[in-house]
């Protein structure tokens, strides 16, 4: 049962896909999206799809209650809207932005722009665990079939 007062008090639901909001085709589109990112790095600590404009959430998956990206995703939104700008000040014709890598000391954050432009994928992986250049392929991918 998704009682929305006490996942405030527990954090979010572990090892499962679990889309925000009223069901749409955009929420079920964020899901599937989800499920192949899941597919393709079963290490994945964290990940959500959100709405670039608003920062709503749309889905998201934790491995562990700490890992939150119900709370990162309008920062993550936000961070890719001011990459955005910072390009458009460089001028730089036909350069689109695709993705965004945050290296932490045991951990790497990708910002992956989905290709309608208006969203955004965030996943977090353990470096230990995972290859960055299969995780970059994994999110490449991740929309073929949606």
């Amino acid at each position: 049962m998704n009682i929305p007062f006490l996942q405030k008090l527990t954090g979010p639901v572990l090892h499962k896909v679990v889309g925000a909001g009223p069901a749409s085709a955009e929420r079920n589109a964020a899901e599937h999206v989800l499920q192949r990112v899941l597919a393709g790095l079963p290490e994945l600590l964290a990940a959500a799809v959100v709405r670039i404009d608003t920062g709503q959430l749309l889905a998201c998956y934790t491995t562990a209650r700490e890992l939150n990206p119900a709370k990162v995703a309008a920062f993550n939104a936000e961070v890719v809207k001011q990459k955005r700008m910072a390009l458009a000040a460089l001028q730089l014709e036909g350069e689109v932005l695709e993705d965004i890598l945050i290296t932490l000391t045991s951990q790497l954050h990708l910002l992956r722009v989905l290709a309608d432009g208006e969203r955004v994928l965030y996943v977090a992986v353990d470096c230990r665990d995972t290859n960055l250049g299969i995780a970059r392929d994994v999110l490449r991918n991740c929309e073929e079939g949606a």
